[in-house]
């Protein structure tokens, strides 16, 4: 494995960048889509934080909750994590939910709202990276 800072900032210019592209998908109304890529950015920058800060050689897990439950973070964030793990399954399939579809049902809102999360976690994780 690649030394823990050099692999957290690995994790973490991938999800700056799949950052940058769910607010392309805003711009365009691909609300589902940026719902789940925000999950995505999220999950990769918390395991930015598992590699640069605790040293953790190997990160396993989707699940948003499941991966903060060893890092202290602040108040409140957990329950918009949680918010962001209902995005994983749901926004990707035709059948995750019961009689629609996941580009018709989910809002600028929601979308927008997991921006500011997935930009608060980067923020984060950009913060606890350890210095050189």
């Amino acid at each position: 494995m690649r030394e823990p800072r050099a692999e957290a900032l690995r994790w973490l210019r991938q999800a700056e960048n799949d950052l940058e592209f769910a607010r392309l998908g805003v711009e365009r109304e691909f609300y589902a889509q940026v719902c789940f890529q925000c999950q995505q950015v999220c999950e990769k920058a918390l395991k930015s934080i598992h590699y640069g800060e605790r040293g953790e050689r190997i990160v396993v897990g989707h699940s948003l909750i499941e991966l903060v439950q060893k890092l202290d973070l602040p108040d409140g964030l957990r329950d918009d994590l949680a918010v962001l793990d209902q995005y994983y399954i749901p926004t990707r399939y035709p059948n995750g939910l019961p009689g629609s579809t996941p580009y018709e049902v989910y809002t600028q809102a929601q979308a927008s709202g997991a921006v500011k999360i997935a930009e608060t976690v980067i923020a984060i994780a950009r913060d606890r990276l350890p210095a050189e």
